[in-house]
């Protein structure tokens, strides 16, 4: 559901918003379309991102393109899709992230090591490549990048995807050095979202998950999608390089 105020701040700008057909990533386009914007939205499922266009408010506000976040000529794709149809890209939000392997580093499947940082490293640093060369070298814009506070400490379990996700932390602050001033680069840690992505970690026992968290209860995502729409505007106009961490509190108590 749409925040009920426009406020308008992204009147005039586009938005691509990778890995967001639902969840955080359509939460995210959500605030940007309720704030003006447009947005394209990426993911695989065509009809999953049909369903969230229409939620969007149908083809004036948005639109897709389905496709592998990791595919270059997806990509290529989504950008001159999104720019044929609502004009030069402003901001991009790499969203999509994946974790198919869960259990201790030391036994990790090397093959499902490669493809989380392939889709959760090597793509965003291509999509933030393709939307530089489009449209932001010359009109500057904004990047976010979703990370995860297992990048921020070691998250038994979840080890591979923390090392992606620190390494994604890395990637924003060198963005950041090299895209300044006129584009601003910054991320978004967040402990554990009420999503289907995340449901392994808390299903059947959320307020166990919840209990170490000073706010006592899960993120959802538009906790997320909220702080998003403020690192994209204005109002963080002197912040870049900077990582948010949203997480209810939960590592002021030591854990994850």
């Amino acid at each position: 559901m749409l925040p009920s105020e426009d406020t308008g701040r992204f009147t005039g700008k586009v938005a691509v918003v990778t890995g967001a057909s639902r969840g955080i990533g359509l939460a995210i386009a959500e605030r940007i379309v309720a704030d003006g914007g447009r947005v394209c939205i990426t993911a695989r499922k065509a009809d999953a991102l049909a369903e969230a266009v229409e939620s969007l408010g149908g083809s004036e506000h948005a639109m897709f393109v389905a496709g592998a976040a990791d595919d270059a000529a997806h990509q290529d794709e989504v950008v001159s899709a999104t720019t044929e149809a609502f004009g030069p890209i402003d901001f991009l939000v790499n969203n999509t992230g994946i974790n198919p392997a869960y259990g201790r580093m030391i036994d990790v499947d090397l093959e499902a090591a490669n493809k989380i940082f392939q889709v959760n490293v090597v793509a965003a640093i291509a999509w933030a490549q393709k939307v530089y060369r489009s449209s932001m070298a010359e009109r500057g814009g904004a990047i976010v990048n979703v990370a995860s506070v297992a990048g921020q400490r070691p998250a038994p379990g979840i080890g591979v995807y923390g090392a992606s996700k620190a390494a994604l932390i890395h990637v924003t602050e060198e963005l950041a050095v090299e895209l300044g001033p006129d584009i601003r680069v910054n991320a978004v840690a967040p402990a554990v979202v009420k999503t289907n992505f995340a449901k392994a970690l808390y299903e059947g026992r959320e307020d166990e998950v919840a209990a170490p968290y000073p706010l006592k209860r899960l993120g959802v995502p538009s906790d997320i999608g909220s702080v998003v729409a403020f690192l994209l505007s204005d109002d963080s106009a002197w912040m870049t390089g900077q990582t948010l961490t949203i997480d209810g509190g939960v590592l002021l108590t030591g854990g994850v």
